[in-house]
């Protein structure tokens, strides 16, 4: 643990100081030369700093940066997917959600309640959701590639009497939404709860996100979906400007 602690106590020196020689790091961290210089070679070997040879210092390296623009861009898609939820919610009246795929299960980033009076009214931030049994959770799996596929379909739990429990059934229902390009869940989550999603693109073609909407299934029937989805298709494609990817589709 100590170990550990001084190597954060390294990157914290050389992101507040910038360029740093072994000394001064040594004399920071209260260690001699030798010490500093061993923990700074194992950074190095994991490219977390490099050393400026001709000024005998040491800076943050791509592995530090990397990690850190992991942590922007995922804050940049927060902020962003509010934003767009707050636009969707105004539109359409209902609850909305932006979703990203995580550990195998659809976890909700941004969320706007919806106006009328027996809206959705769950709040889903930070919540992990099925990927089998929700909308987001749909679009999100079917562009995941087999090797999600296959991680999920080893454990589909029945959450209502319309959940998808058939492995079979649930890649014939992944391939429906790559078909359409969006996914439904009609009470197979929640029961009387209906949620149409459409995914996020990026550049690559891959899928960064899922935007949804949610209603009581009395006024989100399965013949308003298609419409629904197609005002959605356009708010996600927002969504990927607003994050620098110019959508394929």
């Amino acid at each position: 643990m100590q170990a550990a602690d001084r190597v954060l106590q390294i990157l914290e020196i050389l992101a507040d100081n910038g360029p740093t020689g072994v000394s001064a790091i040594a004399r920071e961290l209260g260690v001699h030369r030798s010490t500093a210089f061993r923990l700074l070679a194992t950074l190095e070997g994991r490219r977390f700093v490099v050393q400026e040879t001709h000024r005998g210092t040491y800076s943050l390296g791509a592995g530090a940066l990397r990690i850190a623009g992991a942590v922007a861009l995922r804050i940049d898609l927060a902020r962003e997917a509010q934003e767009i939820c707050d636009e969707v919610t105004a539109r359409l009246g209902e609850t909305s959600n932006v979703a990203i795929l995580v550990d195998g299960a659809a976890v909700n980033i941004a969320q706007a309640t919806g106006t009328s009076s027996v809206a959705v009214r769950d709040q889903y931030v930070g919540q992990r959701t099925p990927l089998h049994a929700t909308s987001s959770g749909k679009a999100l799996l079917a562009f995941a590639g087999e090797p999600a596929f296959e991680v999920a379909a080893r454990s589909l739990e029945r959450f209502s009497d319309t959940t998808i429990v058939d492995p079979g059934a649930l890649r014939a229902e992944l391939e429906l939404v790559r078909e359409r390009g969006w996914g439904s869940a009609l009470s197979e989550w929640q029961d009387y709860t209906n949620a149409v999603a459409v995914p996020v693109f990026a550049t690559d073609g891959s899928v960064v996100a899922a935007l949804s909407i949610t209603a009581p299934a009395f006024r989100l029937p399965p013949e308003k979906l298609p419409m629904l989805a197609d005002e959605l298709r356009g708010f996600a494609q927002g969504l990927a400007r607003r994050l620098g990817h110019l959508t394929p589709r």
